[in-house]
């Protein structure tokens, strides 16, 4: 993992300023501590902060081709490059490094954007034709590695994170109304909108070529299910031993690093799971890592000492306080670059802090599990909605509701009555497209209610659902409704939040590299093909996974029911509050903001305070605000908050048409 930036002026007038790339780097160094390099000539200036994993020699960045006609800067992993290296050498390509970034560059000589369906990996690629003076730019499949990128009207800037942009002169940073909608919709802003108006995230999965005349940007792959009915004809035997054998080949890949690898372990399925498959190529000393949290409704602790004590890990736990949730949010905002409505990100946070302050650089994780191989409660949700909308006068078929969501206090204490109304709304539109998830996202966008009316008057009538289902173009109702739900999932939720603002933002801030074997896109590939019977059976979620997994682990772990990550919302602000809770929450800072009514603000902190039940909208309701006040404090008002410095030292490579001195160590024509 590393952090990349670039500035490119297209009139070479104003050639990128060395010192300009310099404070990109510093102000993303957590990103990549290890070294620092930059490319200049007349016309752009590329850099990497680099976080040295693979080729720890040789692998500095940027790297040029053999004939410095290409120059390249990367943040992520290919996992394959020892097999494409092979097929690169054959065909008179020299390397002059061992690293995965070098293939890419050589592959890309050959094949132009096609390289990109040659990757297995988590990758955000910049690469500067000379000869032709254009950038490319790419995105992984599923958006595991983040872009983000300016268009000016003679040029552009990009980068890792949205804080390298800002450092740019000519970018302001000003909130985006739509994308504040988005946010309270689905969690979080859909790609290409980011909170920041003009500022664009390459979506997953995409890639881009810029020139001085124009800029296009292409989708070269996107999540594909079959059509109801033509999954693949598999039992469940060979389905499970096909996946075992998948994610046994993903996992090994994603093994391949000159540093030590440990892994994240919930105590769930999922994670436990992969350090199995870890223990199959580390005999020796496997280092695994947890969270444990202060209140016994989050906390897994005992399957966690489970799963140890059966794979001999070498378990090392964070215990997170509600008082810790409170003390480092701030910093998790500054790093997630996006409003926040749960404060989940906050314990990965200190967990990838621990895995920092242990020594390790690279953990492999679980994530994708419950999205490909149906494991989350809304896809069970979604099926018995249906089944109900078959009968929608039963009395019974709605009670199945209650087995989902025992952890949702607005569900579990409102009664009968209360949960048939709640989960009747919409239950017949059955072939309305979005069926499973709307019901959360009109529950979440009820919070637009705290707008102020100066940010409702500049929405209008915009409605985020209606524009993200219009963008799928009749996709959706040729599949199973299983696989519509994982679609919507995946688009909605994982990639801009789970894998954002929850996974690579908590990691790379502690200069952590996450690795995620169920995202391999064989696996998510191979999974799409399964029929949904496989994947949720009854109401039992991830049945298929939990067959590839007996024999593997412990009963009580295979066998567990899945319990859905969180974190404590309110107490973690209000027992006592931290110093910024109340200058962030009160009425004047709100005023000043201008993005939330300040009374509908006060009399959400009065309940929050009161002690009395708060629920989950309201929970949701406090970090939202909360969160996009500290984002506006700290990128608006006040950015940036302190000195960012220059990366130093920093090796410089310049290229065609730069004439002044540098004063930087320099290698190059």
């Amino acid at each position: 993992m590393c952090g990349i930036v670039g500035a490119v002026d297209w009139t070479g007038e104003r050639p990128p300023e060395v010192d300009l790339l310099r404070r990109m780097l510093s102000v993303i160094r957590h990103r990549g501590p290890d070294e620092f390099g930059v490319y200049v000539d007349q016309n752009v200036g590329i850099g990497c902060a680099r976080l040295s994993i693979v080729d720890l020699s040789t692998g500095s960045q940027p790297i040029p081709n053999e004939d410095r006609s290409l120059w390249i800067v990367f943040n992520g992993e290919v996992y394959n490059h020892p097999e494409l290296r092979e097929e690169l050498e054959r065909k008179g390509h020299r390397f002059s490094t061992r690293s995965d970034t070098e293939v890419i560059l050589h592959l890309y000589e050959d094949l132009g954007p096609d390289c990109l369906h040659r990757l297995n990996g988590q990758f955000a690629i910049a690469i500067w034709d000379v000869r032709r003076e254009e950038l490319f730019l790419a995105r992984d499949r599923l958006g595991i590695r983040p872009l983000f990128y300016t268009l000016l009207p003679e040029g552009m800037v990009f980068g890792s994170e949205i804080k390298a942009l800002l450092l740019d002169p000519r970018v302001e940073a000003r909130l985006d109304p739509y994308a504040l909608a988005q946010a309270f919709t689905f969690w979080a802003p859909l790609a290409p909108r980011t909170v920041f108006q003009g500022i664009r995230e390459l979506p997953p999965g995409h890639y881009m070529r810029v020139r001085a005349d124009s800029h296009t940007v292409t989708r070269y792959w996107g999540l594909s299910f079959p059509e109801a009915g033509h999954e693949d004809p598999m039992g469940m035997e060979e389905a499970a031993a096909r996946l075992r054998d998948l994610l046994a080949d993903a996992t090994r890949l994603r093994l391949r690093a000159d540093v030590p690898v440990g892994s994240y372990l919930s105590g769930g399925l999922d994670s436990t799971l992969i350090a199995a498959l870890i223990r199959h190529h580390v005999p020796d000393t496997l280092c695994t890592f947890s969270i444990a949290f202060q209140e016994a409704a989050f906390d897994e602790r005992p399957y966690q000492e489970i799963a140890t004590a059966f794979l001999r890990t070498a378990h090392r736990r964070t215990e997170c306080t509600n008082a810790d949730i409170g003390t480092v949010f701030p910093e998790v905002v500054w790093h997630a670059e996006a409003p926040l409505l749960r404060t989940s990100p906050a314990p990965m946070f200190l967990l990838s802090r621990l895995v920092h302050e242990s020594g390790i650089k690279v953990v492999l994780t679980g994530e994708g599990a419950d999205e490909f191989l149906g494991g989350y409660n809304i896809f069970k949700e979604d099926k018995v909605r249906r089944f109900w909308a078959r009968q929608p006068d039963s009395a019974w078929r709605p009670l199945l509701l209650h087995r989902l969501y025992p952890y949702v206090a607005d569900l579990s204490r409102g009664g009968d009555a209360f949960l048939r109304a709640f989960f009747r709304r919409g239950l017949t539109e059955v072939d309305q497209p979005g069926y499973s998830h709307l019901i959360r996202w009109r529950n979440t966008r009820s919070l637009h209610r705290l707008f102020s009316a100066a940010l409702r008057e500049a929405l209008g009538e915009y409605d985020p659902v209606g524009e993200f289902l219009s963008t799928l173009d009749g996709l959706l109702p040729r599949w199973s409704p299983l696989a519509q739900a994982q679609y919507l999932e995946v688009a909605t939720f994982m990639s801009p939040y789970l894998l954002s603002s929850q996974g690579d933002r908590m990691m790379a801030a502690n200069s952590v590299e996450g690795r995620f074997p169920f995202l391999d896109h064989r696996v998510v590939e191979f999974a799409a093909r399964l029929p949904s019977h496989l994947k949720i059976r009854g109401l039992q979620e991830k049945y298929i996974l939990r067959k590839s997994a007996q024999g593997l682990l412990p009963p009580e772990v295979w066998q567990r029911r899945k319990q859905p990550y969180r974190a404590p919302i309110h107490p973690a602000f209000f027992d006592p509050p931290p110093d910024y809770v109340e200058a962030m929450l009160s009425p004047e800072s709100i005023r000043e903001a201008g993005l939330f009514d300040p009374e509908a603000v006060a009399q959400l902190v009065r309940k929050c305070r009161s002690g009395r039940r708060v629920g989950e909208r309201d929970d949701m309701a406090l970090v939202g605000v909360l969160s996009t006040q500290l984002l506006h404090h700290l990128f608006v008002a006040n950015f940036p908050p302190g000195p960012v410095g220059e990366a130093d030292p920093v090796r410089v490579h310049v290229g065609p048409g730069r004439r002044e001195p540098l004063r930087e160590m320099v290698a190059g024509p």
